[in-house]
Parts: C-alpha cells; structure tokens; sequence
C-alpha cells in the first residue's frame, strides 16, 4: 500500500467518533483479533447488507489480512486490494456494541467491495470465524458479515 492511500485511510478511519466508552470485547484484545485475522486466508460466507444476502459477490474470493493493513481478495487473475485495521476507537456514533473496538475494512473499488469499507462491530472472533455486525445510524439498516478461515 502506498503511503498517499495508507495516510487517507487513517484519516477516514480516525475522523469519525464513538458514544461507546468500553475498550475490551469477550473474544479477544486488539493483538489477539489482529493476530488471528492475520493467520492464513479467508472466505466469506456471509455478507447480508439491509436484510438483502449479498454473499454471492464474494464467491471464490481468497481473503488476506496482510501485514501493514493490507487487504487483498484474490479470485483467479482478479485481485481487489484494500486495507484493513483493528482499533480501539469506534468511527460510528450509533455504535451500541458494549465494545469499542472495530473491525476496519476499506475498498475503493468495484462497488461490491467497496460497500465492505465501514468501521464494523465485532460479534465474535474464534480461530475459524470472524463475524462482524453494523447497524447503520442513517437508515437504521443492519449489515453482518461473516469470514471463515479456509
């Protein structure tokens, strides 16, 4: 990741703020979320935005929470690369979580993807599953999406 793109990225997800005061989440600290989303390659099994299952976008895409927030998604000779990040500080003031660290996901592009880019809640992180939650102030909508280790 280039340093204009990593600079523009903290700034998105440092511009935002929380109304959530708790700093620890059941399953894990930020090192330990970290360390295990960044522990081999995952698909997702799950993306559900507003009630509308959207999972098929995702299909035969290899995820990898690379080193220095790096995000790729490789399916065949397609490559989608993005950034990720766990942090302490929640960009979301309708966050209701009990929990503010979040999961950092950011495309750019295609549309698909890029509408993975939010400052998402953890729900639970085991060594085979991440699953996050959003619950959009705007619409009230929520979004879930859920990775499996393969």
């Amino acid at each position: 990741m280039n340093a204009a793109l990593a600079v523009m990225l903290a700034g998105s997800f440092a511009s935002c703020s929380s109304d959530d005061d708790n700093s620890s989440v059941n399953n894990g600290s930020i090192t330990e979320i970290t360390n295990t989303a960044g522990s081999g390659t995952w698909r997702v099994t799950s993306y559900v935005e507003d009630g509308n299952d959207e999972t098929h976008h995702f299909n035969g895409y290899t995820f990898t929470f690379g080193a220095n927030g790096v995000l790729t998604a490789v399916n065949g000779d397609q490559t989608q690369t993005g950034a990720w990040a766990v942090t302490d500080s929640s960009s979301s003031d309708d966050d209701d979580s009990g929990s503010d660290i979040d999961f950092e996901i950011f495309f750019a592009s295609p549309d698909e993807f890029a509408d993975l880019t939010d400052d998402w809640d953890i729900e639970d992180v085991t060594a085979t599953t991440i699953s996050l939650i959003d619950v959009s102030g705007g619409n009230g909508g929520t979004d879930t999406l859920v990775f499996e280790k393969n």
